[in-house]
């Protein structure tokens, strides 16, 4: 049973009261999709307070509607070739990842927890923009390079199973993706189900935290992201893992050389930037 929507201040709206809003205005300014994102993050039960003079999480969802239609972009330009199969250790980490996602955001569902549902999915979403795409770009661009059809590949199947698992509240963000590459509407499309991925997740795990250091050693050396390292050393867990995904790391991060070390937590240390030219 849902719950009531209410005023900022948590009273109930009324129009005795002459705190009753519309969506009108709310639907005009920031699109269908957004308010939905708005609703299905309120969990049945809970009332929901909404202040029209600060939207806040209707405008996380029109960030998140935009993000989906630009991701889904950059994923498709990049050709998948014939016969293509999931090589390389971190795309079959993040299928791995998404697997869980399916399963866990299935379940959410059947139980009637949407908004659990829609917070497991967009957690994910994000890591997989902020992190494996990231990671993978520049071996996807690259004809040459042995890991190009596997990366190419599980960019698209994310993709695909990302788009359904949105679509019940990016309604029409999701059916744009969806006609970019597919035949039918999404929303009349098979549920995702697990692909069966045998990678370890904690590469990507492992990798993203990695990632994460790298940008922030940069920061902190007020550097671009963009400036070339000449070599740095990533400390941390699950070295091994870290290993399987050096070429990524080095390409995203502009490095040439990564030493590893054992740790008990991901740090980068002993950076050294390339020498610029004047």
């Amino acid at each position: 049973i849902s719950g009531f929507i209410v005023d900022p201040d948590r009273k109930k709206m009324s129009k005795s009261k002459g705190n009753v809003v519309t969506p009108a205005d709310i639907l005009k300014q920031h699109g269908s999709d957004a308010v939905r994102y708005w609703s299905a993050s309120s969990r049945l039960g809970t009332d929901a307070a909404f202040d029209p003079q600060n939207p806040t999480q209707v405008k996380i969802g029109r960030r998140l509607a935009i993000k989906l239609l630009n991701a889904a972009k950059f994923v498709l330009s990049f050709p998948v070739p014939e016969g293509a199969e999931v090589t390389h250790a971190l795309d079959a980490s993040m299928l791995a990842t998404l697997d869980a996602v399916v399963r866990d955001a299935t379940a959410a569902f059947e139980a009637y927890d949407h908004a659990r549902a829609l917070e497991i999915t967009e957690s994910f979403f994000w890591t997989f923009c902020d992190d494996y795409l990231e990671l993978v770009k520049e071996r996807a661009y690259d004809q040459s390079d042995a890991g190009q059809a596997s990366a190419a590949l599980a960019l698209r199947t994310a993709l695909s199973t990302l788009v359904r698992l949105f679509a019940p509240v990016l309604s029409f963000a999701s059916e744009e993706v969806w006609s970019w590459f597919e035949e039918g509407s999404v929303h009349t499309a098979a549920w995702p189900e697990p692909s069966g991925s045998e990678g370890d997740p904690a590469v990507l795990t492992a990798v993203s935290a990695a990632l994460i250091g790298i940008r922030r050693a940069k920061t902190e050396a007020k550097a671009s992201q963009k400036t070339p390292v000449t070599s740095l050393t990533v400390s941390g867990p699950h070295v091994e893992a870290l290993r399987l995904a050096e070429g990524d790391l080095r390409a995203v991060g502009r490095i040439e050389e990564i030493s590893f070390a054992e740790a008990d937590s991901t740090t980068v240390t002993d950076i050294v930037f390339a020498p610029q030219e004047d």
